[in-house]
């Protein structure tokens, strides 16, 4: 663990000890972790993905829309079926494989413009966060989709594993191999080395393009996977719920210490970045202050983070 991510990791101590002590008998109860880790899954998952495209330098917006598009195509697919609320496994998982595949799908189009078209990145993904918002609203015509396998509600959804969520072990899981993905494998290397210094890692030999479209195609893989968890979470496809999952992914790899100038990620820093601001709304809630000073709370501790990277970023250039 780097020094801004045990910092960030002390911060997020500091205020789980501060709710504790002003609500002991609310917050720290097994009941309260549980829904903060259960809250946060799906942020963590679409929020490992953008760890590693700004590893590379890059960014990308796109992410809350893309989950909100597999959501939409996920539950149109199972509802193609008919009436989808008493169907089976076979239709889940077909409703997974279309979730998957929309996201891998936007991931790959965001990557080969980046790194084929050369269009940078902040435009491509804001172009096609518009684009899977709009389509999105298309295919569902506006409407949320309220029905879903009863089954899939009841497990993936609401169901545990002993006293864990499945959301919780599915965003362990991605948070596990996210980790070693990033920490032990040439792949994890070569976005390290991208984000460092492109030009020196193609002259090492490595292919930035391909590189690059596979880092984004990863991203969307998980968040079709976050928008396939988030419908079997919510029982719908909340098209109006994720105007600002984007931000907070971004929000939550900053702060946990990935650097926004590239060749720095840490997937560990990125979920103690999650649990900040999962911690600060549940907090607010229980102590009866308005959710709105979240927002403030969260955009002065990542202000914070970013300052943090460009002093450690300036001592390393430093001779």
């Amino acid at each position: 663990m780097g020094s801004n991510t045990a910092w960030i990791f002390v911060v997020l101590l500091v205020l789980v000890a501060i709710f504790s002590a002003i609500k002991p008998d609310n917050f720290p109860t097994e009941f309260n972790i549980r829904a903060i880790a259960t809250n946060a899954s799906v942020l963590l998952i679409i929020a490992v993905g953008e760890t590693f495209v700004i590893t590379t330098a890059g960014i990308d917006l796109s992410v809350g829309y893309v989950l909100l598009f597999s959501g939409v195509t996920a539950a149109q697919a199972m509802a193609a079926f008919g009436d989808p609320t008493n169907k089976g496994w076979d239709v889940i998982l077909l409703g997974l494989l279309v979730a998957l595949a929309s996201g891998l799908a936007w991931g790959i189009l965001n990557g080969v413009l980046v790194a084929k078209a050369k269009v940078p990145a902040l435009i491509v993904t804001l172009g096609t966060l518009g684009m899977a918002w709009g389509l999105a609203q298309i295919i569902s015509s506006g409407q949320d989709i309220r029905y879903i396998p009863q089954q899939m509600a009841n497990t993936i959804g609401s169901g545990r594993f002993f006293a864990l969520p499945w959301l919780v072990i599915v965003a362990a899981l991605v948070g596990i191999a996210g980790t070693i993905l990033l920490n032990m494998t040439k792949f994890g290397r070569h976005t390290i080395g991208i984000g460092s210094n492109q030009e020196a890692a193609r002259r090492a030999g490595i292919n930035v393009e391909r590189h690059l479209i596979k880092v984004y195609a990863l991203s969307g893989l998980l968040a079709g996977l976050g928008g396939f968890l988030s419908l079997a979470y919510f029982t719908t496809t909340t098209i109006s719920g994720h105007a600002n999952d984007n931000l907070n992914a971004i929000a939550a790899v900053v702060i946990g210490g990935t650097s926004l100038f590239g060749g720095v990620g840490t997937v560990i820093g990125t979920a103690i970045g999650v649990f900040i601001p999962a911690v600060l709304q549940s907090g607010f809630i229980i102590i009866g202050t308005q959710s709105f000073w979240q927002n403030v709370a969260v955009g002065a501790v990542l202000i914070g983070a970013v300052f943090v990277d460009q002093l450690r970023r300036r001592s390393r250039e430093r001779p």
